[in-house]
């Protein structure tokens, strides 16, 4: 199947729709079968992880909200906000790849963590400048609560993702 048929699919979908039609193409998962996750096991990437992929959504809503912020703040609020939630899915990629180590795997998790916290600290920033609405700050806070609670069980248990 060429790219330029899979292309407009992805353009239009979230990144686990994306997922997991492209697993499905594939052949690495029946796209009709009932139930949410494979289980730990199965996930070969951490393209595969929820929490990537909540990471990269939200990381992505905040790359289109921050495009109408001001141009003074281009160097400052923007840049930060930006580079911090898109570290988020970066830190997890690398840990993904040190799991072998559960000292590494821990530690980068760890960043993964702290880049999600300081995103929340430059979303109540944005909020508190008028950049963004108060309903959609509460909303892009609560996703990075929600992936900080998944990286932190993750950091808790190591071994259950060990290669």
């Amino acid at each position: 199947m060429g790219a330029w048929l899979i292309q407009p699919y992805f353009m239009q979908h979230s990144p686990r729709e994306n997922l997991r039609a492209l697993r499905a193409l594939r052949g690495e998962i029946d796209l009709f079968a009932v139930g949410s996750e494979m289980g730990r096991q199965n996930i070969r990437t951490q393209f595969e992880l929820e929490v990537y992929q909540m990471g990269f959504e939200a990381s992505m809503r905040i790359f289109e909200l921050s495009k109408a912020f001001p141009p003074e703040e281009r160097y400052a609020l923007t840049d930060q906000v930006r580079r911090s939630s898109r570290a988020v899915c970066a830190n997890l990629a690398e840990a993904w790849r040190k799991r072998r180590y559960p000292a590494a795997f821990i530690n980068k998790l760890s960043d993964s963590e702290a880049e999600a916290a300081e995103t929340q600290v430059w979303l109540q920033y944005a909020v508190a400048c008028t950049y963004i609405d108060p309903e959609t700050g509460r909303d892009l806070f609560r996703a990075y609560d929600q992936i900080i609670g998944k990286l932190v069980r993750m950091s808790k248990t190591p071994d259950q993702w060990r290669i």
